[in-house]
């Protein structure tokens, strides 16, 4: 399994927080068709709006709040996936034809696992995507990958990502598919 290194994402201008001091990511890509990620979240964590833990299971519009975000498409093509995962053990995950053309999934198949520890100054989420529970096509596809979190805190929302490629937040933008990861090679 390939492992890359942190990625940053960067607060969006429009929207500065003093209550978050860096998020990264960090992806990797398996011959088992895994897209794993794990997501580090600096900051003064008492201050974020976290809803309480719960059994996993599939939300709706966990955008709205704080949450954890990877957009997946297949290089190129315009169709993608957005994954949605709370920091309470919520996920969702959208389908889209196009650009903001689309809707939820509705296959509890499709569940990550989803680990989350935190403390005082850093919350961490780390999960899985099953390729092949995706489409047949992912998981020997080069694929394009959007970077994101929405954080809710006592100084308002914040928006980040690993590119905005506009004024205001807007994770659904092709520009913003920014991290380009090849298929998993099995050890040889």
């Amino acid at each position: 399994m390939k492992v890359d290194n942190w990625i940053e994402l960067s607060c969006h201008p429009a929207t500065p927080t003093e209550v978050v001091r860096a998020i990264q990511v960090r992806v990797s890509r398996s011959a088992d068709a895994k897209l794993r990620l794990a997501f580090r979240l600096d900051g003064d964590i008492a201050r974020i709006q976290l809803p309480p833990p719960r059994e996993p299971r599939r939300g709706v519009e966990l955008w709205r709040h704080t949450c954890l975000e990877a957009f997946v498409a297949i290089e190129g093509q315009a169709a993608y996936h957005e994954f949605n995962f709370a920091p309470s053990g919520a996920w969702t995950i959208y389908t889209f034809s196009g650009y903001r053309d689309g809707a939820p999934l509705a296959d509890e198949v499709m569940r990550p696992p989803l680990r989350v520890r935190s403390d005082a100054s850093r919350l961490e989420l780390e999960t899985f995507v099953r390729l092949d529970r995706v489409s047949a096509l992912h998981p020997r596809a080069a694929l394009r990958i959007g970077l994101a979190a929405v954080i809710e805190a006592s100084d308002g929302f914040s928006y980040w990502a690993l590119h905005h490629p506009l004024n205001k937040p807007d994770f659904h933008r092709a520009e913003g598919f920014t991290l380009r990861i090849e298929p998993a090679r099995p050890d040889v």
